[in-house]
């Protein structure tokens, strides 16, 4: 069984930096694409990161290219997003999640996490 937890989240002020870790447990990481996601109350969810079983690629959008960066540690079974730079515009529930085995980054997400906090303000 497919399970995802976050976890790191937390206050922290304009220009911090925090380190979410995403724990897989019920499957081994190699075989499955893991992408981090974010989603404020009343507004849609946004894509962020997401880092590829096959080669190890890893992907990031725009808004947040050059501050955070997506890893994996498949011998401890965890997806890392370093996130450096924060601005308040950060805050967000963010998420982990996975479209399943043997599909990609282009693949619709059907497993998700429970979500972790992020706050940045001062």
């Amino acid at each position: 069984q497919v399970q995802l937890v976050e976890s790191g989240g937390g206050l922290v002020q304009p220009g911090g930096s925090l380190r979410l870790s995403c724990a897989a447990s019920g499957f081994t990481l190699d075989y499955y694409a893991i992408g981090w996601f974010r989603q404020t109350p009343g507004k849609e969810r946004e894509g962020l990161a997401c880092t590829s079983s096959s080669d190890g690629s890893t992907y990031n959008v725009d808004s947040v290219k050059g501050r955070f960066r997506i890893s994996r540690d498949n011998a401890k079974n965890t997806v890392y997003l370093q996130m450096n730079s924060l601005k308040p515009e950060d805050t967000a529930v963010y998420y982990c999640a996975t479209p399943g085995y043997g599909f990609t980054c282009t693949s619709r997400s059907r497993f998700w996490g429970q979500g972790t906090q992020v706050t940045v303000s001062s």
